[in-house]
């Protein structure tokens, strides 16, 4: 009865709340707060919470894939009791409302009295922060990407109290603890991971910290700073900073490709392992390029995949432009998709049709993103030239910067701290704004360009803060286990190096991973990694992966102590 009620029940969530996020505006915004009313008065019901709590009573005479489907409804329980259907509505609500003004805030760059003269997109601001060497311009326009935060902030601190109080009517101290859950793990083991995980990758990233701040001085002709001003750095949230390594910027391989031509050439790595080609309905239901200048509809610019029916309608939600990074997102993204399309099967019941854990879908996708990078598969189909060099080292150096080590300090460090703190200490708002930036001076080094007061909210402008909530550490553990994962896919499978691999068209490579997508969430996650690579989760693979870069930055740095405090 529960899996067919509530595939039905997703179903018309999920189309709700992909018309809200393509297309933002009040009618989309109000059904999808309708059709999430509806899913959840189902799944918090009093009967389901009742009856699976009876069944789980008789732990000792289930079989397991009944006590993880009872397991897992529980859970999903938890995130609606029915106990408190007002508190629950309240909290929908607030949810909705505060996305759609996140997802269609129009960025101001100039204005004339109280109107806006001139707007700036996200894609806008991404590609001049990455481009523009004028300080003065370069803090404008991070400023001008914070303007969500103080629209934000007071809807955030009402709904971390809902979310809270939603939490802990199943007895779960926070709602933090409650998404903790999903893992099999306590609140205090996850942050102990968390916490080992940073100070595992700490040395390495200091050396990367000390030669990105002298070379962003020379840059911009500035002393060279202890901590690194936010503004200096190409990305709003300094999670990833591009556009240092010159030698391995890609773009002009993407000139005069046509944006449709990225995803296809996704899809194309995906068939080669021997997968499925996507589905007939995934390239006419998904979102998948940036919309015109003049378009009268706005959506939401972060990039994602939707599992519509948790069956075989699977879309993305994109704003591709033809340039490496979409390249590499566009494998991402796909990942998410292939790994719907594997676990849609009669073996695995709809509520267990999930990632082994939440990190498991971001790893998948992540793993893929690797693979997309190696200069092997970039000249096997066609993109690189074969007479052009790349220089190893500085390919592992971008790869650190842009979509690895520099990650690890902002989301096993400042995102989860923070979000801990929001949800389990439950943080007064007048100290959401100084909180943050503290967490960001210890854990990466980040230090805003001027003081940032309390009217302002710059965690509120990360749209994980508000619409994938207390779950950011998914992302840390996904690059552990990505790590994992390629190392035993290239050593193991492919016999090559990890640096320069290429997994296009083998098919045994992609049966070892179809084989642990079609899983789903049957079985733990813990024993399946370790069956599958022979070793429990660990930083070890990653460090293992950028040992030559340690090597080298060590020498580049001249020495110097790499601490900023």
């Amino acid at each position: 009865m529960y899996n067919e009620t509530d595939q039905r029940l997703a179903t018309v969530s999920s189309e709700a709340n992909w018309r809200a996020l393509t297309d933002v505006n009040d009618q989309h915004t109000g059904e999808r707060i309708g059709a999430d009313r509806g899913l959840a008065a189902f799944r918090g019901s009093r009967y389901v919470i009742e009856k699976s709590k009876n069944f789980l009573n008789a732990r000792q005479s289930l079989p397991e894939l009944d006590f993880r489907q009872l397991d897992n409804i529980l859970l999903a329980a938890a995130e609606s009791p029915g106990t408190i259907p007002e508190i629950v509505n309240r909290r929908i609500e607030a949810e909705a409302r505060l996305a759609a003004l996140m997802d269609g805030f129009t960025f101001c760059l100039e204005k004339r009295g109280e109107k806006c003269a001139k707007a700036i997109t996200p894609n806008e601001i991404d590609e001049a922060l990455l481009k523009s060497k004028n300080l003065a311009e370069r803090q404008k326009l991070w400023e001008v990407s914070k303007q969500t935060g103080p629209a934000l902030k007071k809807g955030l601190a009402e709904l971390r109290d809902l979310r809270n109080r939603v939490a802990s009517e199943l007895g779960y101290s926070s709602y933090f603890h409650l998404q903790v859950a999903d893992y099999g793990m306590s609140v205090a083991e996850m942050m102990q991971l968390m916490d080992r995980t940073v100070e595992d990758l700490k040395p390495l990233y200091e050396q990367l910290h000390l030669w990105t701040r002298r070379r962003l001085a020379e840059r911009y002709k500035q002393q060279i700073p202890k901590r690194i001003p936010a503004h200096w750095i190409g990305n709003r949230w300094a999670q990833e900073w591009p556009g240092l390594v010159e030698a391995a910027d890609l773009d002009d391989l993407f000139r005069g490709k046509p944006p449709e031509w990225i995803v296809q050439q996704a899809e194309r790595f995906y068939t080669s392992l021997g997968m499925p080609p996507l589905p007939k309905s995934f390239w006419e239901k998904s979102d998948l390029y940036q919309l015109a200048p003049d378009s009268k509809r706005k959506k939401n610019t972060h990039a994602s995949a939707w599992h519509i029916d948790i069956d075989k309608d699977v879309r993305s939600l994109m704003s591709v432009i033809p340039n490496f990074r979409w390249f590499g997102t566009s494998h991402h993204e796909l990942g998410h998709i292939y790994y719907y399309m594997a676990y849609s099967n009669p073996r695995v019941p709809v509520v267990l049709r999930e990632g082994a854990n939440r990190a498991f879908h971001e790893a998948v996708g992540d793993l893929i993103g690797i693979a997309a990078r190696q200069p092997s598969y970039l000249r096997g189909v066609g993109l690189l030239p074969a007479d052009r060099k790349l220089d190893a080292t500085q390919l592992l150096l971008a790869e650190a910067l842009d979509a690895a080590v520099v990650f690890l300090p902002f989301s096993a460090g400042t995102m989860t701290h923070f979000e801990y703190e929001l949800y389990e200490k439950k943080l007064p708002p007048e100290q959401f704004n100084k909180r943050w930036w503290e967490l960001a001076a210890r854990y990466q080094g980040i230090e805003p360009a001027s003081p940032r007061g309390e009217q302002f909210c710059d965690a509120c402008t990360k749209t994980h803060i508000i619409d994938d909530a207390a779950q950011y550490y998914d992302y840390a553990m996904a690059f552990l286990l990505k790590f994992q994962l390629h190392n035993h896919i290239t050593r193991k499978i492919l016999k090559q190096d990890p640096h320069d691999c290429n997994y296009y068209g083998n098919k045994e490579a992609g049966k070892w991973l179809w084989d642990i997508l079609s899983l789903g969430a049957t079985t733990d996650w813990r024993q399946l990694i370790r069956d599958r690579t022979g070793e429990d989760l660990s930083s070890k693979a990653m460090l293992d992966y950028f040992q030559p870069l340690m090597d080298y930055l060590k020498k580049e740095n001249g020495g110097q102590p790499a601490a900023w405090e």
